[in-house]
């Protein structure tokens, strides 16, 4: 049988509200969502652990960073290689250093990275790709998610521990 947790359906009516907030935010300074979406996912994805954020938000403007550095590396492997082999060195690189390395500097190359990484290459193809704007937004928008979630899940633990006393 389905039981319900009250807890959790009020957190998600939270969710909702910073869903639509930052959907209106965007929307009206015409920023990709995108970024901030990912961490705040990662986020969840390491079950909300305050712990982990700086390694998200790191490991993400990292991969985007790599996306960043990508025409200044392929441009000096090109001569090498030509232009489709000097891409594919790059990335393979760049995939390298943070499987590789990741070990050695966690905060930096890790998964998070990895996934901003491919994420970043993909979203070069959209009209008006801006990767500046993207580590603004995974850092900023990202880091506000997570924030917004923080907050929420003390709120509903004060909420639940003051409705425990009046129980109790």
């Amino acid at each position: 049988m389905i039981k319900f947790d009250r807890q959790r359906l009020i957190f998600g009516l939270f969710v909702l509200v910073l869903i639509v907030t930052t959907e209106l935010v965007t929307a009206r300074l015409k920023l990709p969502a995108w970024p901030a979406y990912g961490v705040w996912v990662l986020f969840f994805i390491e079950q909300m652990n305050a712990r982990k954020a700086p390694h998200i938000l790191v490991g993400a403007a990292a991969g985007i960073g790599l996306v960043l550095l990508a025409p200044l590396a392929i441009g000096l492997l090109a001569p090498l290689f030509g232009a489709e082999w000097g891409r594919l060195v790059y990335i393979l690189l760049a995939v390298y250093a943070i499987v590789a390395f990741g070990e050695m500097v966690p905060l930096v190359l890790n998964n998070y990275a990895f996934l901003y990484f491919t994420l970043g290459g993909l979203a070069l193809q959209t009209p008006d790709a801006n990767p500046y704007v993207w580590v603004f937004m995974a850092l900023a928008g990202g880091g506000l998610l997570i924030a917004g979630t923080i907050l929420t899940g003390k709120i509903m633990g004060a909420l639940a521990s003051a409705g425990n006393k009046q129980h109790g």
